[in-house]
């Protein structure tokens, strides 16, 4: 495929997997990430910026950079997320509960905002938010992730109802549990939380799905391609989760 993508959070775990596909594609890339180290482990022909998706300035003057170097955009992959407090609610600070969404939830909004008048005004183009299986399912220990992933779900339904009219989709991807870094993090604070072993909650999330098995970044990133290419053409307003089908979100073992 052709065209210009931009990828938050781009430079690792699955916005890399995002990036890499689009990459293979024949897609020109720029990934936008919060850790410098990371994109300069980057490809030296992808465009690479040091953005915070939760200020509003930056996201305005990224996009501005977009429109300055490229003349437009034709997918934004709003990929930007972080894991979040690992709690009861009752135990969530609320400094945390606003950094969890601030990441998840309104830096997807801003993202999207500014995207908006670009993908408008030449008429087509694609959004693909990356949400959760935690935007699908109530999930235990994890009430600001949860609602943030719940969120951007209504942003995006929106977001088509809006924008489809000009000829431009937006869809969601649900990840389920996926293998890398940030996961393995998840699987710690929740083994500490529930008193179990980072093995047991590994499984537990393993045998919540009906293929038995975590998805890796590819798989994620296999699913914006297709959604961003002509082959999608009429999908949108459509959440998909690519989870190896998750039939119990919260496994008891």
């Amino acid at each position: 495929m052709s065209g210009r993508v931009l990828i938050t959070a781009g430079a690792s775990g699955v916005g890399r997997a995002m990036a890499e596909a689009f990459d293979a594609a024949g897609a020109q890339v720029w990934v936008a990430d919060v850790d410098s180290t990371a994109m300069s482990n980057c490809p030296a022909h992808w465009q690479r910026s040091e953005v915070n998706v939760a200020d509003e300035s930056a996201v305005a003057s990224l996009f501005e950079d977009v429109q300055a170097e490229w003349g437009g955009l034709d997918t934004l992959c709003a990929n930007a997320g972080i894991a979040g407090p690992t709690a009861l609610v009752e135990d969530v600070a609320l400094e945390d509960w606003q950094a969890c969404l601030a990441v998840n939830l309104e830096g997807a909004f801003l993202c999207s905002k500014f995207a908006a008048p670009i993908l408008k005004q030449q008429g087509s183009g694609a959004v693909v938010i990356t949400s959760s299986t935690a935007g699908q399912y109530g999930y235990p220990n994890r009430a600001p992730y949860a609602a943030a992933k719940w969120g951007v779900i209504g942003l995006a339904k929106t977001l088509a109802m809006e924008l489809g009219p000009h000829g431009v989709r937006c869809n969601v991807i649900c990840p389920g549990a996926v293998e890398g870094p940030r996961m393995e993090g998840v699987l710690a604070r929740e083994a500490d939380a529930k008193g179990m072993t980072r093995d047991q909650v590994y499984e537990g999330y393993a045998s919540g799905t009906s293929m038995g098995r975590f998805v890796e970044g590819r798989d994620i990133a296999n699913m914006a391609v297709f959604l961003a290419s002509d082959a999608a053409r009429l999908v949108s307003g459509q959440v998909i989760a690519v989870d190896g089908h998750t039939v119990n979100p919260d496994p008891k073992i």
